[in-house]
């Protein structure tokens, strides 16, 4: 598993605008993405700071989505998002976490 964490600033009385295209707009193009897994948002209680953390099967699929549908994405938020989105990608540690979790209910 891959995971790619976008840090974004958001303008003054952004956050409710970025939930809804977050929702409406940008989580089911990335369900029509290949090797796409999860989206975890997070939104900071001051409503400026957001965190989001895309989940992938291969890094190749992150590799991807990066170059083909992330510009799309980012003129999406454009309008609710201040500055440039800042991205890191990271192998996961998650099925470890998963397979830990599933051998201790078992």
């Amino acid at each position: 598993m891959f995971a790619r964490k976008v840090s974004m600033h958001l303008k003054l009385d952004g956050a409710v605008e970025f939930k809804k295209k977050m929702e409406g707009e940008v989580i089911p193009i990335l369900r029509k993405t290949g090797g796409f897994l999860d989206e975890i948002t997070f939104l900071y209680p001051s409503g400026k700071e957001v965190h989001a953390f895309s989940l992938w099967e291969t890094a190749q699929h992150a590799e991807a989505y990066n170059r083909g549908t992330f510009p799309e994405v980012t003129k999406i938020l454009a309008s609710v998002v201040e500055g440039t989105a800042r991205c890191k990608r990271t192998r996961s540690s998650i099925q470890a976490i998963q397979r830990s979790l599933a051998a201790a209910s078992a």
